[in-house]
């Protein structure tokens, strides 16, 4: 039974999951943005500690995790603008927040998912999910509803926030942190002139990786030229092969086959010793000669670990690591957090008419 709750639980999506964290998001960025304007107004940055007689500031820990702050900031705003549209469109229909959101959400969600719409789910998807495979409807309907009801309660509150947050001209002017990605020379997907640019920082021996992979050939199909991808190394020295993979694939570019090489490496991860890179070469229709002198003297090596000093000097810790038009996105992340991000950068190109200058080399 713990099984079958813990399948249904991931159907729901509580409506305000958010709102203790955003309390204490809030609460941290109001706390930020205190101590930044004593500081301004002192024109010196605190000094947070001190490790005999050098002082690390806090100029310098937030340099450190610009992005996390960006992400607080970004929490808490969009609860306050979608606190007010609320209370903007509550307020014009002579209504509470809570009966507008009872209205709009609660009673259509009652209405649409009830008793016939839960079978009909069940029977589309039990053979999908294991719970609810091996338990009849009967004993799974009452939970199955609720689940079902604050799943599509979710999907109709972003809805009605979106299209609140239209109605009433929100705009956000919060700018994310970016940084300059030196990529010049590394293997390209799309056109160099592509209004996004998405840079990955990737290592051949690396399960997250791989995974990512998939979600980034996604990217590909759905923008088509609106996206430059740029491949650069990152090996992680408790992978063996990652060096001597990511050589590998340089080599294989010298004959203009890297990118068929990059996807055979992250189709076998199994296959990345000397005598596999040079197998896979072969079996690529390479120059065997040349590809296998290039991989035994390591050509690329010290390329290579120009690559490792970049992504250190841009605080890379772990691969996946990508920059979208230098906006870092860490791990094999989903597709729609790619969309999130493209899309918002797609929409201030198109403002501007031109590629945001931290993305360019």
């Amino acid at each position: 039974m713990r099984k079958e709750l813990s399948a249904i639980r991931k159907l729901a999506v509580r409506l305000d999951g958010r709102s203790l964290l955003a309390g204490a998001i809030a609460a941290g960025a109001a706390a930020f943005l205190i101590g930044a304007s004593a500081a301004a107004a002192a024109d010196v940055s605190p000094v947070l500690a001190t490790v005999g007689s050098h002082k690390i500031t806090q100029q310098e820990v937030d340099a450190k995790i610009k992005v996390q702050l960006y992400d607080a900031r970004k929490g808490a705003l969009d609860d306050i603008v979608d606190d007010y549209v609320l209370q903007q469109a509550a307020r014009k229909d002579h209504l509470s927040v809570a009966d507008f959101l009872k209205r709009e959400i609660d009673d259509k969600v009652a209405a649409d998912v009830n008793d016939a719409s839960a079978k009909k789910f069940y029977d589309q998807n039990k053979d999908r999910i294991a719970a609810l495979k091996a338990t009849p409807y009967d004993k799974v309907k009452d939970r199955l509803i609720a689940a079902l009801r604050q799943r599509d309660a979710q999907q109709q509150r972003e809805a009605l926030l979106e299209r609140l947050r239209q109605q009433y001209g929100v705009k956000v002017l919060l700018q994310p942190p970016r940084v300059e990605v030196s990529s010049t020379g590394h293997p390209t997907l799309g056109p160099k002139d592509a209004p996004v640019k998405l840079i990955e920082f990737g290592d051949f021996q690396c399960p997250f990786c791989k995974r990512a992979e998939d979600t980034v050939k996604q990217v590909r199909e759905k923008y088509g030229d609106k996206v430059e991808i740029v491949f650069m190394d990152f090996p992680l020295s408790f992978h063996d092969h990652a060096m001597a993979a990511a050589n590998a694939a340089r080599c294989a570019g010298e004959q203009n086959k890297f990118w068929q090489y990059h996807d055979a490496l992250f189709a076998d991860q199994s296959k990345l010793a000397p005598a596999d890179l040079k197998a896979t070469a072969k079996k690529l229709g390479l120059d065997t000669a040349k590809f296998d002198g290039c991989l035994d003297k390591g050509k690329y090596e010290e390329a290579i670990k120009k690559d490792l000093a970049e992504g250190r000097k841009l605080n890379v810790s772990g691969t996946p690591t990508f920059f979208i038009d230098g906006r870092q996105l860490v791990g094999a992340q989903p597709l729609p957090q790619f969309q999130q991000i493209i899309d918002e950068e797609l929409a201030q190109a198109g403002n501007h008419g031109t590629k945001k200058t931290a993305a360019a080399n």
